[in-house]
């Protein structure tokens, strides 16, 4: 049975599609089965991924809403291991539609569990908000990762975050855990990265990934070409970043046997 994980911040530009794509491209470069489940509207992860949301005929919103089977939903990838759900605007709707639905938190779970086995990882892209669809993901999951930006109010909303993941532990999925909260946006130059940095290990010790994600222009740049990091430029900092994260998640999950001295890859300035 396969991982599944949500990455969700209900703040907007804190690196969370960019973490849903490169983790999962790097899962699936070290071969594991991998897919990318974009559960938010404005269907980033399905565009950065390669595909054109305006041409997607069928996506998670008819899994969820119509109860297509979600195998005939899943595109392959140019990249081995790697799969994905895309999404499409009507998924703005969707929220609405399950408002009178029973056990409408669970909508989401049915559609995985149909497809669960078929995976090592499912890596959620959330939508920047704590709506139903998120609450959905969070239900659906085994664990959530939280990116943070190394930026100036960082840490604003991340404890109504926490909260919302509080009670859908208590109320909603008990087995749900806190895979990590990432840093991301890291500039060695600045100061306030720094102290941002310290301040979230300072508040949140284990709970921090030890990988953090520097800020990487080729990152910027490779959505753009519908590629992920990996396969846009496997050598930059931002794909050994990415790397990292998905070695540390397999060694966090005793998914590898790698030896702590090959943990990570050094990274050589561009």
């Amino acid at each position: 049975m396969g991982k599944t994980i949500a990455v969700t911040n209900q703040k907007g530009g804190v690196g969370k599609t960019t973490t849903a794509i490169n983790l999962a491209a790097s899962l699936a470069v070290l071969e594991y089965k991998t897919l990318i489940l974009d559960a938010d509207p404005q269907a980033n992860a399905t565009s950065g991924i390669g595909f054109n949301p305006k041409n997607i005929k069928t996506s998670i919103y008819e899994c969820v809403i119509d109860g297509v089977d979600p195998k005939e939903v899943i595109l392959s990838t140019e990249t081995p291991h790697l799969d994905l759900m895309p999404a499409h605007i009507d998924l703005v709707g969707a929220e609405i539609e399950m408002i009178n639905i029973p056990n409408r938190e669970r909508m989401m779970t049915n559609v995985i569990d149909k497809i669960r086995d078929d995976y090592d990882f499912i890596i959620i892209d959330c939508s920047p908000s704590l709506g139903l669809i998120t609450i959905n993901a969070l239900t659906a999951s085994d664990s959530v990762i939280i990116p943070v930006q190394c930026e100036y109010f960082a840490l604003e909303g991340l404890g109504k975050l926490l909260n919302t993941i509080k009670i859908v532990q208590g109320r909603l999925n008990t087995q749900l855990d806190i895979e990590g909260i990432l840093l991301t946006m890291y500039d060695s130059r600045l100061r306030l990265s720094k102290q941002v940095t310290e301040e979230v290990k300072t508040h949140f010790q284990q709970m921090v990934f030890s990988t953090i994600i520097n800020r990487n222009t080729k990152l910027g740049e490779a959505p753009s070409y519908g590629n992920s990091i990996i396969m846009y430029d496997a050598e930059s900092t931002g794909a050994i970043n990415y790397l990292n994260l998905a070695r540390e998640i397999l060694q966090k999950n005793d998914m590898t046997t790698i030896k702590n001295s090959e943990k990570t890859i050094d990274i050589t300035d561009e």
